[in-house]
């Protein structure tokens, strides 16, 4: 299943779950989702701006909004937590993605990822900002 399928999911879940008061928000996660969902917003732009980067800085925007995600799920317990942690697992293949050359060297199982893994992991980031945003004025 790609990025966005696995996280679309999330985020439908997540909104049935409040919806129905299954979870019930506190003003701590209020606070850390609103925090969490500005700082991915600062990580990852808008798609043009995103395209117009040369692809190590796209890369290393991708690795700033995971690290986003992390920081966030070590303030949290519970549902946010949980929510938190399945959108990092969703993000890790940019873990295992380079965008440098690998000059016929050893590049540790890193692989090129494509314009459009890039342009997916950017969407992703965008759709858990959103989904982070509403949560924090839910």
């Amino acid at each position: 299943m790609d990025m966005w399928t696995v996280v679309d999911e999330l985020v439908g879940e997540a909104e049935r779950l409040i919806r129905d008061r299954v979870w019930v928000l506190t003003p701590g996660d209020r606070a850390v989702a609103a925090k969490a969902a500005a700082d991915l917003d600062a990580a990852v732009r808008t798609s043009q701006a995103q395209q117009a980067l040369p692809e190590v800085d796209r890369l290393a925007h991708l690795r700033e909004a995971l690290a986003v995600v992390a920081i966030a799920l070590a303030h949290v317990h519970g549902r946010l937590a949980w929510f938190l942690g399945a959108a990092a697992t969703t993000l890790t293949p940019v873990l295992h993605w380079r965008a440098l050359p690998d000059e016929d060297g050893p590049t540790f199982g890193a692989v090129a990822p494509t314009p459009a893994q890039y342009t997916e992991a950017e969407d992703v980031v965008r759709r858990l900002q959103s989904a982070l945003a509403a949560i924090g004025t839910a």
